[in-house]
């Protein structure tokens, strides 16, 4: 059966530190933003996958956002949640399979993500949606484009998304002095969707087995 979007509330945890990391190519590396309770806390830039893990422990974050597939395609084809999103006008780029990404050069950009995803699972558990609310350290895979959808209520254009998603996380309370170019604007819109993964208040798309997309309700 085909999954739908799940949304969920209950209230929010206080003092809280979530994290969105934006991921790059290997040559243009990592992009994160930790929030606390909401509200910008502190930033980190690195082309090192161990650096954004000892910089998370440090900080001692709950949730962890990233944006790149936590799963590889097992047919060949989109993902679950790939084709959900596509429902509702939301499009990306379609997960392959492990032995198709080791070929091209576009998908290093989701091998450095995978590799990434490797390394946070030591310490953070990969969200499957069984628990609400969150409990313990857990990380997921969100998409910035569909996150700014959900927070405008509709779906946005992906051309002017710096604008666009500027303006959606300045009206979400953000201090967007820090927030300097677009990988860190994305990387704080997949740290806001941590927030609402906390706080319950978030949909999924796609399935445990090939992996959910998080998004703000």
């Amino acid at each position: 059966m085909k999954s739908l979007p799940t949304p969920y509330s209950s209230s929010p945890k206080l003092s809280t530190i979530v994290v969105g990391i934006d991921v790059g190519s290997p040559k243009k590396g990592f992009h994160a933003v930790a929030l606390c309770d909401g509200r910008y806390h502190d930033k980190k830039v690195t082309k090192s996958a161990d650096e954004i893990e000892a910089w998370c422990l440090k900080l001692d974050v709950s949730v962890i956002g990233i944006d790149a597939p936590c799963r590889w395609s097992t047919t060949g084809r989109a993902r679950s949640a790939e084709r959900d999103l596509a429902t509702e006008r939301i499009f990306c780029f379609a997960t392959p399979s492990k032995q198709v990404a080791e070929t091209k050069d576009f998908y290093r950009w989701m091998q450095a993500g995978t590799e990434l995803f490797r390394i946070i699972e030591q310490h953070y558990q990969l969200f499957d949606g069984s628990t609400v609310p969150v409990k313990g350290k857990v990380c997921f895979e969100t998409f910035p484009h569909a996150v700014a959808c959900a927070l405008a209520g509709k779906v946005v254009s992906a051309k002017h998304k710096r604008r666009i998603r500027h303006e959606l996380l300045r009206q979400a309370g953000m201090d967007m002095e820090a927030l300097t170019n677009i990988d860190i604007i994305d990387a704080a819109l997949c740290a806001l969707a941590a927030h609402h993964l906390v706080g319950g208040t978030f949909k999924t798309y796609g399935d445990a087995m090939t992996g959910l997309i998080v998004v703000p309700a």
